[in-house]
Order: C-alpha cells, then structure tokens, then sequence
C-alpha cells in the first residue's frame, strides 16, 4: 500500500481527534469560567499509528476494505478525570450532545479486565468536514481516573515489552497495583467533598481576582489616579488576609464604584 493512501485514510481521524480534544477543553473552560466544577480533569488524543492498525487488523483477521468499520479506535481521545464518581458524569455530557453519537460502551470499571486494567470506553460516531465532503467516522473515547490513568500507562509499556509473554511475577505485581488503585481511587472519593470545596474556593477566588484587576485597570483609565491607588492597596491588603467572603464584598462595592463611572461616561457621551 502507498504512503499517500495511507495518509489520505487517517486524515479526517486527525481532524476528528483536533477537534474532539478542543472541545472537551472547551468544556473544562466553560465550568471554571462559571465558577463550576468540572468532572473533565485533562484531555488527550491521538491517532493510532500505522504500525498499530496493521497488527490489530492481523490479530483480528480484518481485511482492508472492513478496516474503518472494524477498527474503532483510530481515532482515540483519553479524558482524565479526578474521581470514579466523576466519569459517569462525563458520559453523560457525551450521551446528550448532538454532535457526538454513541455507537457502544464498555465498562471496564465495573467488569474490570483480568489484567486489573480499569478503564470506561465509549465508541462515537463522529463528522468532519473534509474537502470531499462530510465524513462520519469512529472515534474511541477512554475516560478513566487519575490513578487508573498511571496504572495503564505503566501496565501498556510493560505490553509493548512483552508483547504477550508478561512473566508470572511481572503480572502478579501488576494485580496487586491495580488493586492498589482501586484503593486509592475509594480513598479519594470518601473525601471528594472536601477536596470539592477547596477547589471550588480557589477558583472561586480566581476569578474575582482577574474581574477586581480588570475593574482597577478600567477606573484607572477614567478616574483620579491617587483614589485607583488607594483602591488597589485596599485589594492587596484584603488579598493578602486570605479572606473570601471579605473579597467578595470588596468585589461588590468596587463593583457599583466601576457602574457608576461607566454611567458618567455614558452621560458625559450624550451632553456632547
């Protein structure tokens, strides 16, 4: 088979995989911008190489013409949660978009693979826009913990070692890190709500902080230049105590101080 062929085929899954990934980080934007949690932690994609295709087609005996139909995961994109609880919801978000179709799922989590290995699979139909047109086409999506992610990354290496010969103490080993994860994953969760908080808190904090600074910058620009400073040391003052509720409220004051200048520059507009 020529390269170009092979080129001309993983294109729109490049495509496919570019745009996924921006939209799953869209999402994440979208939570922290509104002060919300998101269940989304990382993303990553990737198009599976060549190489890869032609030895899932030989262990599975899939000839040419099947191989976008046979092959799901050309296109795959691996979502990074914090906590167990978190992937369900994250499927969820997958299940009720209009731009993504679920084809099938499998739940490695509950039904977890003799190896250890933990995993939530879904396979989507997916268009992109090519220059011969619209193309839908598969694309795999793995969404996984923090610690489910570590553990298949070093269990994948050991794979590729070993081919399928993984030696009888390499394996056991891996049993009992899996088992590890799972511990670790049901430690995380009995203190989600706590971990929850914090985070919320600082992202909270964050973006009052940037709304505060773009509110001083703007004054700066439209009023007496000793009060902006004087406002500005009073923020660092309040930031530095490490009080939310108290930054809030500076927030809101400096808040109506920045509407009222704004209403002047709208009158001072109209008397011209």
């Amino acid at each position: 088979m020529e390269i170009q062929l092979w080129r001309e085929i993983l294109s729109p899954y490049e495509l496919a995989v570019k745009e996924l990934v921006e939209k799953f980080n869209h999402l994440i934007r979208e939570h922290r911008e509104r002060g919300l949690y998101s269940p989304i932690e990382q993303v990553t994609g990737r198009v599976k190489s060549v190489t890869s295709i032609l030895e899932k087609m030989k262990r599975k005996e899939i000839p040419f013409e099947e191989l976008e139909d046979q092959v799901e995961d050309i296109a795959g994109v691996r979502i990074i949660c914090q906590f167990v609880e978190d992937i369900q919801r994250v499927a969820d978000l997958i299940a009720h978009r209009s731009d993504m179709e679920i084809k099938c799922e499998k739940d490695y989590i509950t039904h977890m693979k003799e190896s250890g290995y933990r995993s939530y699979h879904l396979v989507i139909y997916y268009q992109v826009e090519t220059i011969n047109g619209p193309k839908k086409l598969q694309a795999e999506i793995q969404i996984r913990t923090m610690a489910m992610n570590f553990w298949a990354t070093i269990e994948h290496s050991l794979q590729y070692k070993y081919k399928t010969n993984i030696p009888p103490h390499v394996k056991e080993r891996l049993s009992k890190a899996a088992d590890a994860i799972i511990a670790l994953d049901h430690e995380m969760s009995s203190v989600r709500s706590e971990i929850m908080n914090a985070q919320n808190s600082s992202l909270i904090q964050r973006n009052l902080v940037m709304d505060i600074l773009s509110n001083i910058e703007n004054l700066y620009q439209k009023s007496n230049k000793r009060e902006v400073e004087k406002i500005q040391t009073e923020f660092y003052r309040i930031y530095a105590s490490n009080d939310l509720q108290q930054l809030k409220r500076f927030h809101q004051q400096l808040d109506i101080i920045a509407e009222g200048y704004r209403a002047q520059a709208v009158t001072s507009e109209m008397e011209e």
